[in-house]
């Protein structure tokens, strides 16, 4: 038999988990130690709001909430590699991201404390909301990434999923159409180990996750979602090829979920004690404060500061998700038909009697 056609999936690297250097060079990037140094400071936002909403929920002042405990590099460097005028349509747990784009601590507090209101982001007025159904979003990023090329527009969409929504017949869908009419989109598989209580090895028999892209001719590259220049450079190549015309891609980011699923979730009921323990040693943040405080861009001294202000920005964030009145029973009847019908009306009718006799 003749070989018809061969590939290769590329692994990015450039820190290891110790935060040493990788390899002989590392990409651009790694000079502009100012931003750098910014992206490693929003990392440590999003922990301390991570760590604050996660308090609130066990508190009873939140909803169920998904952690993105460990995931701060992928999040933070898909958000910072897209231009304000690009179109992110995520999952449910990419808050580094969408701060990276104007979305406020207290509309995702908002969303997860039961009030659609948090959806309607100040900004980022383009991007898609949170889609809890699994990974739906692709097919969305893909319509907006076709309306980008019918127009003409420099734009780019980009849609993140899991390992298990990788296995979805929407991404398929996505990602072939984004082969088939060559579109301005990147798809980012944030592969943490577990859809669920699946594990990444039961629910594909596929060697990487980013070799899915093959079968719609996209360009596919796996990173190390927890080395935050690898992830930047990643989109750095993925977000160029779409703006040039060279079509869609599939970036897969090797993490891990130091958290559970969710605060109504406990994964020790399914993974070892030592499966996290050893995902704990490739956490992102020690690994980049480490290489930035060889470069002498970090210390101690800059941290406790910057940490302290972290804790004061997630604070006031806290305190206006607290103080905004909540939306009347009504509300959830109003915004779906513009000309309701009488079943509705009628059971719209009963709520308002309902909460108006119990006060």
């Amino acid at each position: 038999m003749n070989a018809v056609a061969q590939f290769q999936i590329d692994y990015l690297q450039y820190l290891g988990p110790d935060g040493q250097q990788v390899g002989a060079s590392l990409p651009a990037i790694a000079q502009d130690h100012p931003r750098l140094v910014a992206l490693f400071k929003q990392m440590l936002f999003v922990r301390t709001f991570d760590t604050k909403a996660v308090a609130l929920q066990r508190t009873g002042k939140l909803g169920t909430y998904a952690s993105c405990l460990g995931h701060e590099a992928t999040h933070v460097g898909i958000g910072a590699s897209m231009r304000a005028d690009d179109v992110f349509a995520p999952s449910y747990r990419e808050y580094g991201a969408q701060f990276m784009r104007g979305v406020r601590g207290r509309e995702v507090l908002l969303y997860w404390g039961g009030d659609e209101r948090g959806n309607d982001f100040s900004g980022a007025r383009q991007d898609f909301a949170w889609s809890v159904p699994i990974s739906t979003q692709c097919l969305h990023a893909a319509g907006a990434a076709l309306s980008f090329k019918l127009r003409g527009e420099d734009k780019v969409a980009v849609s993140t999923c899991g390992d298990g929504g990788s296995s979805k017949t929407d991404f398929y869908a996505a990602l072939n159409s984004a082969g088939a009419f060559e579109l301005p989109l990147v798809l980012g598989v944030v592969n943490n180990g577990w859809a669920i209580s699946v594990p990444r090895a039961a629910q594909t028999g596929a060697q990487t996750l980013a070799q899915k892209g093959l079968a719609g001719g996209l360009f596919c590259l796996q990173v190390d979602g927890n080395d935050l220049i690898a992830v930047l450079e990643g989109m750095r190549i993925a977000m160029e090829r779409a703006r040039s015309g060279q079509g869609g891609s599939v970036l897969e980011f090797v993490t891990y979920r130091l958290s559970d699923h969710t605060t109504a979730d406990d994964a020790r009921r399914y993974r070892d004690e030592a499966e996290v323990k050893d995902a704990w040693q490739r956490d992102p943040i020690p690994r980049l404060r480490t290489w930035l405080t060889a470069q002498g861009l970090w210390d101690q001294t800059q941290e406790a500061a910057w940490q302290a202000e972290c804790n004061a920005l997630v604070d006031a964030e806290v305190d206006a998700y607290l103080a905004t009145p909540v939306q009347p029973v009504e509300a959830m009847f109003d915004y779906l038909y513009a000309d309701p019908p009488p079943e509705l009306l009628k059971q719209r009718a009963e709520a308002i009697a309902r909460e108006q006799r119990h006060g």
